[in-house]
């Protein structure tokens, strides 16, 4: 394969395409022999054009959640029906996954767009705007919720942790790849990226910005690197949404029931959707583990799944803890009705 020249990429649309393109190309070459065949380097060919694709993006060299989800849709007539431009193994099912999940973050417009809403009534101290914007995205996450659950309709649990898991996995927290990836023709030392994950979508980012939803320890930790993950503009808007002034401080001080009735139900439909996601990965990912590790056990023949991640995500992290961790941090930000007017969080 020859060495693919970047200089004929300029428009915005061209170089995530093409980012895209070569994401499920290297994930294809890197995973292409499982677990205990996964390769230490990455050809120049396909290297060096990948990372100047990336280094014009601000996107890392890796298959992302802006690329498997984001960017790769396309409408294929005018009533809208939507099919991928690249896939990895997986066939329907892995149409069915990235499909589903841009459904969700489909789902989520309306809630982010009404942040700006939320925003401006709190600047204005317009009580009744940011009522009603909040209505909106406690609706929005209700929506996302709704659209998370087609996942089981799209989705074969077996398929997704025995055939496609593998290839959304990256090269950091890895087991497999404890030392990461050489680019060749990049630079001589191995790179180490986490693979794709939920937690590299924008969208609670910004509900937990807005809601004061505070992730310390490494929990934190690992979802502001993740943000690295995101476009630009993505990591630009949570930035903003972080300096921006507190809604629940507004909330808190305005003492209104029913404004605080509308800041606590995004809360709890927040919480829904994060309680939602850990039954996924357990019926995805936990109990597939639970049954390979049993299987290996009696001897008999397993579905050819990672087992070195049966208890992290594909982005490095120890998923089942990870994901309730992040669940209780959402419940802390509720406010009780006798809660102090000057109480900060």
């Amino acid at each position: 394969m020859p060495q693919l020249d970047t200089c004929y990429l300029h428009t915005y649309r061209e170089l995530r395409l093409a980012h895209l393109a070569l994401s499920v190309m290297t994930m294809g070459y890197v995973w292409q022999e499982g677990e205990t065949g996964a390769v230490k380097v990455l050809p120049r060919n396909l290297a060096v054009p990948y990372w100047e694709v990336s280094q014009r993006l601000g996107l890392p060299p890796i298959l992302t959640h802006a690329d498997g989800v984001l960017a790769n849709w396309r409408k294929t007539d005018p009533e809208g029906n939507l099919q991928l431009i690249l896939s990895l193994p997986g066939g329907d099912n892995a149409r069915g996954f990235f499909l589903v999940t841009l459904l969700v973050e489909i789902a989520a417009v309306p809630g982010i767009k009404a942040i700006q809403a939320v925003l401006n009534g709190v600047m204005q101290r317009d009580s009744h705007t940011v009522q009603a914007a909040l209505e909106e995205i406690s609706e929005s996450l209700h929506k996302m919720m709704e659209a998370l659950k087609l996942m089981h309709v799209y989705v074969d649990p077996t398929v997704f942790y025995g055939i496609m898991r593998i290839y959304l996995s990256g090269w950091k927290d890895n087991p497999m790849m404890s030392e990461g990836l050489v680019y060749e023709g990049v630079q001589e030392q191995p790179l180490q990226l986490s693979g794709g994950s939920a937690a590299q979508s924008s969208l609670l980012h910004c509900f937990d910005e807005l809601l004061g939803v505070w992730h310390e320890g490494k929990t934190g930790e690992f979802l502001t690197r993740m943000r690295d993950y995101m476009p630009h503009s993505h990591k630009q808007l949570i930035e903003a949404l972080s300096r921006g002034p507190s809604l629940r401080q507004y909330v808190l001080e305005s003492a209104q029931p029913k404004l605080m009735q509308a800041f606590n139900s995004c809360v709890s439909q927040l919480l829904s959707l994060r309680n939602y996601h850990i039954i996924i990965v357990s019926r995805f990912i936990s109990v597939p583990a639970a049954r390979a590790r049993q299987m290996q056990v009696q001897g008999e023949q397993s579905v050819h799944a990672p087992l070195a991640l049966e208890d992290r995500g594909t982005g490095g992290s120890r998923i089942m803890s990870f994901l309730k961790t992040v669940r209780d941090q959402t419940i802390d930000s509720s406010i009780a009705p006798t809660q102090p007017l000057d109480s900060e969080h």
